[in-house]
């Protein structure tokens, strides 16, 4: 089942904050923000039907006037309604599954509530239907971090490759389909093209959903039975979620239009700016950034998800948001930072080997090596990869480079092991036999229980040697994901359970799934 992905990428306005310490950042304007609470770490499963998608508006509609003048953001979205009622048996279905989860509703409201705001201005900006602000509901119950079974990603959904055809850079170091604004613009811009091609809301919604292909080959079938087009006469041909798809976004449609017809008690959101952008100009730690600004992690993270590495690489070009009044303090703060702002260094891998034997020449943990760059067990890492690794005290404090920024990738090579028993020759010592078992020294202190590097004539040594089973090589942030986040069932995503340690234990995020 074809399915297409999208991410908020629309830029936000704000007016620009001079930065006084010119060696990392000048930040954007300030506008006011809420002050909500954090997102709380578990969602209600999702209804019924499959996953679902969100989908983009044509850039002006003369029919449309929207109005910022309200105090309310809600009775903005509300204004702005402009997709024809859709009413029928799954309507009332999903209304009824939604009218009986309003904690998962109030929960999703609340995670939704940093970004509402700047979905609604950029769909006004393009003329679109407000309701389209509640597709991320459908598609990720707001939630930045979600990933599909499917391997779609962020808070509208994007597949790898749909997310690469609107620009959404997917590297080592950050992947833009989970960046609120990338992702954002992104999904309005594919929303867009196909309510050009289809000239109804309600087919480019399914189309969204869908595959653009499919709808049309629908439409052909129809017309080939001189029978109706619109989506519902369409639905006959649809998969079980495409066929929920509109009537789950109708519902919430209907909830967040009436909520006092469902005894809902929606929290109050300013309309206003929650956050404002901050340019950077030197690496910065994850960590370091959130102490500036006096945020914690699952805050920073929860606005700046895209980045998936403890430190923040890129060139002017890359955002960071921060509240309003946190963006005041990171100014503030950085003016009187004295330590390094980046920790992190790269590092590109000679030849091909295990994480152990890797960690031991750079004199690291294997477990720190192995978490921070997200690779799974049993994997050896090919020649040509780089690796993130900790600054030490030798080495100079440069940035890593764009060109390593935008092209960094991991590969690696899925192995498993047989043991096999060698009998140490007359001439042999540790250093030899690890070589010709392309294992590492340690491993074979390690395996054998010896506290020193020496080894007698006629000693037998048991040694686990690796075997190549299968060969990996994507993005490491791919990879990373794929392997360890928690899989999306039925639009339900289970949180990432982390185990921080050491340096680790200050970027790590509390990366929610709703579920």
């Amino acid at each position: 089942m074809k399915r297409f992905r999208l991410n908020p990428t629309p830029l936000f306005a704000a007016v620009l904050l001079a930065c006084t310490v010119p060696q990392i950042c000048q930040a954007d304007a300030l506008p006011s923000s809420r002050d909500l609470a954090s997102a709380p770490e578990t969602v209600a499963p999702a209804p019924v039907a499959g996953q679902e998608i969100p989908v983009q508006f044509p850039s002006t509609i003369s029919t449309l006037e929207f109005t910022d003048k309200t105090t309310d953001l809600w009775e903005r979205i509300r204004t702005g309604y402009a997709i024809p009622d859709l009413e029928n048996q799954l309507v009332t279905n999903q209304l009824i599954w939604y009218s009986t989860r309003t904690d998962y509703i109030l929960r999703t409201v609340q995670r939704g509530s940093r970004y509402l705001f700047h979905v609604v201005e950029e769909l006004e900006k393009r003329g679109m239907p407000t309701e389209l602000a509640l597709l991320p509901f459908i598609e990720s119950a707001f939630n930045p971090q979600a990933i599909s079974t499917a391997k779609a990603s962020g808070m509208w959904q994007f597949m790898a490759a749909t997310g690469r055809d609107f620009n959404l850079k997917q590297t080592m170091f950050k992947d833009d389909r989970r960046g609120v604004l990338d992702s954002t613009d992104a999904a309005l811009t594919y929303l867009e093209k196909l309510y050009g091609m289809f000239g109804d809301w309600q087919l480019a919604l399914a189309a969204y959903n869908w595959g653009e292909g499919s709808v049309q080959r629908a439409i052909k079938k129809q017309q080939a039975l001189g029978l109706p087009i619109d989506f519902q006469s369409l639905s006959v041909h649809m998969p079980n979620e495409t066929k929920n798809y509109l009537p789950k976004l109708q519902a919430v449609k209907n909830i967040i239009g009436h909520p006092e017809q469902f005894s809902l008690a929606l929290p109050k959101l300013d309309n206003e700016p929650y956050f404002v952008t901050i340019e950077k100009t030197r690496d910065i730690d994850v960590r370091v950034a959130a102490q500036l600004a006096e945020l914690p992690l699952d805050e920073f993270n929860a606005l700046n998800p895209q980045f998936s590495r403890p430190v923040i690489t890129g060139d002017s070009n890359t955002k960071i948001l921060l509240p309003t009044n946190n963006a005041a303090l990171f100014k503030e703060n950085l003016n009187k930072w004295q330590g390094p702002l980046s920790s992190w260094s790269a590092h590109t891998v000679q030849k091909t080997e295990r994480i152990e034997s890797l960690a031991s020449k750079l004199g690291l943990k294997p477990e720190l090596v192995r978490e921070v760059n997200l690779i799974p067990a049993k994997m050896m890492v090919k020649a040509g990869s780089t690796l993130l690794v900790p600054k030490s005290a030798k080495m100079p404090d440069n940035d890593i480079s764009m060109e390593i920024a935008e092209k960094a990738q991991l590969i690696m090579e899925r192995t498993s092991t047989r043991q096999v028993s060698y009998k140490v020759g007359k001439h042999d010592n540790l250093a030899a036999i690890a070589k010709r078992y392309r294992v590492s020294i340690a491993d074979l202190k390690t395996w054998n229980k010896l506290k020193h590097d020496n080894v007698a004539h006629g000693q037998t040594l048991h040694v686990q040697v690796p075997m190549v089973t299968q060969v990996s090589q994507h993005a490491s942030a791919q990879i990373s994901r794929s392997a360890q986040a928690p899989k999306m069932i039925h639009r339900s995503v289970a949180p990432v359970r982390n185990n921080n340690k050491s340096l680790i234990a200050h970027f790590k995020n509390n990366r929610k799934k709703h579920g």
